[in-house]
């Protein structure tokens, strides 16, 4: 299904604290009327997001700063120390982060980022560390967990998504670094979701474990560049969502040693206009459970899970690059079954959606001064 949004905004509230204008405009929804207020503000081109026990936001910025945005102080921001550098490249910079399940009691992060190796390559690669907040915020104890072994000088499709599973093991995405072939070699993680434990050693129940058709680290291949990724916590399950080419963006349930079928197949066709692979469909590829064509070019990626907009609740949300917009998805088990697409070209290009513990739905703009902003239901 496809349905354009109605829009009926007002500016409902006007506050200048600091050098933040903070506004909350009222938009109309299939499901009612929702708020949308600015709550950070200046951020050069941030990439990922996710919030303290404190409420204030952990960001990156892919030029290679993580900053602590406070929204309840004006979004004043603070710059924490010790970060890896990361080459800062086309795509390529400090990009997805987001804090361990217990938190609370570790103060641990997981974050990615370009990685630089010899002669101005890179590749991407997963760390963690420990954040010390306070008006000197550093990370402490960074080590990195994995990097990809062939590094290149491609500055695009680093994927990067992060997620960690029930069990704690994490979850990344990695994608085909601009070289197609490579999404289709289990050897190689390019083009692929990787899952390792927490501390970067390999999942005994990995699909390619014991299995020299694949590297252990490899959960799934044949992905194009999943920007998107998120835990469906009814089922534990990873769904992951990626950029086609011209069309063939998709989002598919990321199962263990199965084959996503890029550069073979796609429902989209190359920028030439030329035909991908064999077509639609082939043998031992699995089919997206939803695609897009054109492309929208998504990123950011949850299922709502909050209850600031009750009526939205378990709906899975998205950002759009190209599109400008945030899209909410209905979903009935494994099938995406409406589509409505919100705040189109009102808010630049939406580099990151999330579902907070504050119960919120919160996106991110992911222009050179990009913002922060938060959703609620309309009073």
């Amino acid at each position: 299904m496809r349905k354009s949004w109605a829009i009926s905004f007002i500016t409902v509230l006007t506050t200048t604290c600091g050098s933040l204008a903070q506004e909350a405009r009222i938009f109309d929804t299939d499901k009612g009327k929702i708020e949308v207020k600015q709550m950070v503000s200046g951020l050069d081109s941030p990439w990922a997001m996710a919030m303290l026990p404190n409420g204030e936001l952990l960001v990156t910025l892919r030029g290679g700063d993580l900053v602590i945005a406070d929204p309840a102080n004006a979004g004043k921001q603070r710059k924490v120390a010790n970060v890896p550098d990361v080459w800062a490249f086309g795509q390529g910079g400090l990009l997805d982060v987001v804090l361990d399940r217990n938190f609370s009691e570790n103060n641990k992060i997981y974050f990615t980022y370009s990685d630089p190796g010899i002669l101005r390559s890179a590749g991407t690669a997963l760390a963690s560390a420990t954040l010390v907040n306070g008006n000197k915020p550093a990370l402490q104890n960074v080590k990195k967990l994995y990097t990809q072994k062939k590094k290149t000088r491609a500055g695009q499709h680093f994927g990067s998504r992060i997620v960690q599973d029930r069990a704690g093991n994490i979850f990344f995405t990695i994608g085909d670094r601009g070289e197609r072939p490579r999404a289709q070699n289990t050897q190689d993680s390019a083009g692929s979701v990787l899952r390792l434990t927490s501390t970067g050693d390999i999942p005994s129940d990995n699909p390619f474990v014991g299995n020299k058709k694949g590297s252990p680290e490899i959960w799934s291949v044949g992905h194009r560049n999943p920007q998107g990724a998120t835990l469906n916590e009814q089922t534990g399950e990873l769904w992951t969502l990626s950029h086609g080419a011209r069309g063939g963006d998709e989002i598919n349930i990321a199962r263990a040693g199965k084959n996503y079928g890029w550069p073979q197949i796609s429902y989209g066709t190359h920028y030439s206009g030329a035909k991908i692979g064999i077509g639609t469909k082939g043998k031992g590829f699995e089919q997206p459970i939803y695609y897009w064509d054109p492309s929208i070019a998504p990123s950011g990626f949850d299922f709502y899970s909050g209850n600031a907009v009750p009526q939205w609740k378990g709906d899975l949300f998205l950002g759009a690059l190209r599109a400008e917009m945030v899209v909410r998805l209905e979903v009935d088990g494994e099938k995406i079954v409406h589509e409505e697409r919100l705040f189109e070209g009102e808010y630049d290009r939406v580099r990151d959606v999330r579902s907070f513990p504050d119960g919120h739905l919160w996106f991110m703009t992911g222009s050179g001064d990009g913002g922060i902003y938060r959703v609620t239901a309309a009073k």
